[in-house]
C-alpha cells in the first residue's frame, strides 16, 4: 500500500461528486469500464449491485480503479486505485474497494512548484 490516504477527505469527495465508472481488467487485458455508485465507509469503498461482468473481472484481477468525472468544465477527476474483493454477503453483487492510491486530478499545470515526492506534471491533488 503507498501513502496513507486520509478516508474523510475522501468520502467528502464521493459525496460531491455522484456516479464513477469502475474499471476492471478481464481476460486478455480486456478493459470493462461500468457506472457505479461507491459510498465510503470502514476505510473502505463499496459498490453495491456491481455486474457479474465487473466482479469475474475482479475475481480474476482485484486491481481496480474508480474514476468519477469533473463536475464542472475545468474540474477536478477523482481518480482512486484500490484492491476489490467481493462483498462477503454473495447475494449483494457488491465489491469492497481497498484503497491505495486517492486523487483530485485536473489537466492543467501544476501551481507553483511540484512537489518533491510527486510524479503528477498535472494539477494533482493526493487526498
Amino acid at each position: 500500500m503507498g501513502k496513507s490516504i486520509d478516508m474523510e477527505s475522501l468520502a467528502d469527495a464521493v459525496a460531491a461528486y455522484g456516479f464513477a465508472y469502475l474499471i476492471t481488467v478481464g481476460d486478455n487485458a480486456q478493459i470493462h469500464t461500468s457506472a457505479v455508485n461507491p459510498v465510503v465507509a470502514d476505510a473502505a469503498l463499496t459498490i453495491p449491485g456491481t455486474s457479474a461482468h465487473s466482479r469475474a473481472n475482479a475475481d480474476r484481477n482485484p486491481n481496480i480503479s474508480l474514476v468519477w468525472p469533473p463536475t464542472e468544465d475545468g474540474g477536478y477527476s477523482l481518480i482512486v486505485d484500490g484492491e476489490a474483493r467481493a462483498s462477503t454477503d454473495s447475494s449483494d453483487g457488491a465489491l469492497r474497494i481497498s484503497p491505495s492510491r486517492a486523487v483530485l486530478h485536473r489537466p492543467a499545470a501544476r501551481p507553483g512548484p511540484a512537489h518533491a515526492d510527486s510524479t503528477c506534471l498535472s494539477d494533482c491533488v493526493e487526498l
